[in-house]
């Protein structure tokens, strides 16, 4: 069964196969290799996936959405259409839209894929992205932290050898890895991160100071004027990226608004989210044990990382220029990719080997004998390298207890309730347990993901066993029941993808401008209404070449 590697981003998302041991990305139907995370449902019921869902977000906001893979493992619903949906169902449309792009592309059914996720993505959020998958068609062979999946493709483009530290900052997510690559071996050190902080924060951020100077609160906006404001926020944190100043059209319903905003000011109020982006770097290079000094080339991923204040705080850390890569956008996908050759031994990479690492702690709660606290006790550090087999040991608290609670966590908090409870084991003590009896703990973690923890109770002799295999937090029943309702929903026939972007580009536009400007929109979109419906098929090539650059020529006169 045919495989790709996919890249399940907060803000884009990547598709990408291996051909003869090189990674190639797959072009979706509008021949775009990048597909923005975003979903809307057309007023005919059809999926709309993409870039004109992007656009529908500021012309039909109750029946678009995006940015929901930051609710993933949660029990958040989003309504679109007067229809809930769970962040896992979302992504699924998503995933199933990639699916249809590869198997377009390829000619053959695709079934399987290894999926990358931030590497501090929690069990709840992993479970999430297995169950999407599931929803989508698609079994996915193995979950590959994102900083570990653009540290491999970016060892295998580099003939270079020793430390590479690699910063993933995509639009909701930062992923930190320090990769060390010798003699064809690729070994992830470390890997750190903040699932919660993106290129949207500081879009939010831009938005923040719109609203500021405008004296307007967010929760008086309609829902198209907040998603205007959110447009034009994203074109200056763009405009930022070569210019020192940035100015922006927000169409609010009353009236357009003309905004500027410079790089200086927007620098010093992103100081909060900075010092986040900084957090992680250090406990990379610290658990990893090696010095600025040691690390070979720094290596910028991700989109947002073209924002000149990340290039900035790199700098001021380790007084170089990092190297921004070519492709900042596409290398996770690339190397889910290769992820794919390596799980399925491709003979083209037989001389590569890639070892990764545990990105959380794994532990148990249990009492402390000093404090008389509960706290975690960690059995499997964080970073360590996988697969791994740790044991510890542990008594009864009281002469004869009767049975022992083992709490699964994940995490680094010492509060055990401040980590994530991974599940639990009730092991029962034989008669006359003392304090003194050894409860031997083992834990064993793979590169798949999956945990066994093996509890050997030496008094009685007995061993039980479980194995938390990360599997979706769905129940089975609600995995076939929400696969069946999805399957009722059609994504929109890939050969009406171009038309109905367009159309949906053109509407957006409409909504942002007044006046005689938002008459000629309406009238060249009326006139490709009624071409289409006289042209042939094959004469629709030239039709939408000239109705896309009428639109370029256009937009770039709105906006400045």
């Amino acid at each position: 069964m045919t495989c790709i590697g996919i890249d399940l981003g907060t803000s884009n998302s990547v598709a990408a196969y291996l051909e003869d041991g090189i990674p190639k990305l797959i072009p979706n139907a509008l021949g775009d290799t990048l597909t923005p995370s975003a979903v809307s449902i057309a007023e005919d019921g059809t999926i709309l996936i993409g870039k004109p869902a992007i656009d529908r977000l500021i012309t039909h906001p109750d029946r678009s959405t995006a940015g929901f893979k930051r609710f993933m493992g949660t029990n958040t619903t989003v309504t679109i259409a007067k229809r809930e949906f769970r962040p896992e169902e979302l992504s699924a449309l998503v995933l199933k839209s990639l699916k249809q792009d590869a198997e377009a592309l390829l000619g053959v059914p695709v079934g399987q894929a290894i999926i990358s996720v931030p590497a501090y993505f929690a069990e709840p959020q992993r479970r999430a992205t297995l169950a999407a998958a599931r929803l989508a068609g698609l079994e996915a062979l193995r979950l590959v932290n994102e900083p570990t999946a653009a540290a491999l493709a970016y060892g295998l483009e580099s003939r270079r050898e020793g430390h590479f530290l690699v910063l993933d900052l995509g639009g909701g997510t930062f992923d930190v890895s320090l990769l060390n690559k010798f003699d064809g071996v690729m070994e992830i050190r470390a890997s750190s991160g903040d699932s919660s902080l993106g290129g949207n924060d500081f879009r939010d951020l831009i938005a923040s100071l719109f609203l500021a100077d405008q004296k307007v609160e967010a929760s008086r906006l309609s829902p198209c004027d907040y998603a205007q404001m959110l447009s034009s926020a994203e074109a200056i944190k763009q405009g930022l990226t070569n210019s020192d100043c940035a100015t922006s059209k927000v169409a609010l319903e009353s009236g357009p608004v003309e905004w500027s905003l410079t790089r200086e000011r927007f620098e010093e109020a992103a100081a909060g989210l900075i010092a986040r982006l900084r957090a992680p770097i250090t406990r990379v290079i610290n658990d990893a044990s090696v010095s600025a000094a040691e690390i070979d080339e720094i290596v910028l991923v991700g989109g947002a990382s073209r924002m000149p204040l990340v290039l900035g705080l790199v700098t001021r850390l380790f007084h170089r220029f990092p190297l921004a890569h070519g492709r900042p956008d596409h290398l996770i996908g690339l190397g889910a990719a290769v992820q794919v050759g390596l799980a399925q031994r491709d003979a083209a990479l037989e001389d590569v080997m890639m070892t990764d690492v545990c990105p959380f702690s794994l532990g148990v709660a249990c009492l402390d004998g000093t404090s008389g606290e509960m706290i975690m006790s960690v059995i499997i550090e964080r970073n360590t390298i996988i697969p791994v087999s740790h044991k510890s040991h542990y008594h009864p608290v009281v002469d004869g207890q009767k049975a022992l609670l083992f709490r699964v966590l994940q995490g680094e908090n010492i509060r055990p309730d401040m980590n994530v409870e991974l599940g639990t084991l009730q092991i029962t003590l034989p008669p006359g347990s003392t304090t003194f009896d050894n409860i031997e703990t083992r834990f064993t973690y793979d590169i798949s993901g999956a945990l066994e923890v093996e509890i050997f109770v030496t008094r009685s002799g007995e061993t039980t066993r479980q194995i938390f295999t990360g599997q979706s937090g769905l129940s089975e029943e609600e995995v076939e029941s929400r696969f069946a309702s999805l399957q009722e929903l059609k994504l929109a026939p890939r050969d009406q993808a171009v038309n109905r972007a367009l159309i949906a580009r053109a509407e957006r536009l409409f909504a942002e401008c007044v006046g005689w400007q938002r008459d000629q929109v309406l009238e060249q979109l009326s006139m490709f209404h009624a071409r289409l419906k006289t042209l042939s098929v094959k004469d629709l090539t030239g039709l939408r070449e000239s109705f896309s650059a009428w639109l370029d020529d256009f937009e770039k006169n709105l906006r400045f």
